[in-house]
């Protein structure tokens, strides 16, 4: 991916240019990125590929019914271990993630 920083007039840039479009932005981080899929996929998912897809969108289904109290607990528990994930929401996804994945 190619770094690129934004004008003065486009502060950021996120997803693709229009419904047809091979190139997008994103921004991981403090970084601003622009890629352009060269190669994209012909082949079918593989069994293994739709179950990870399928663990993904139970763990987002997850985060997103957590009652406030569960996410005060998250809240705790993300303050007392810094560094590994940036953002809550990140920790909660992968805690409830990890669940799945135990289950």
């Amino acid at each position: 991916m190619a770094k690129y920083t934004p004008m003065d007039l486009i502060k950021s840039m996120s997803g693709k240019l229009c419904g047809h479009s091979d190139v997008s932005f994103a921004k991981r981080g403090n970084t601003l990125y622009t890629q352009k899929r060269c190669n994209p996929r012909t082949s079918p998912f593989s069994e293994s590929e739709l179950a990870r897809q399928e663990m993904f969108k139970q763990a987002r289904a997850a985060v997103k019914a957590l009652t406030p109290e569960q996410k005060a607990e998250y809240a705790a528990q993300f303050k007392k271990n810094p560094g590994k994930y940036a953002t809550l929401n990140g920790f909660m996804f992968a805690m409830e993630y990890q669940k799945l994945q135990n289950a």
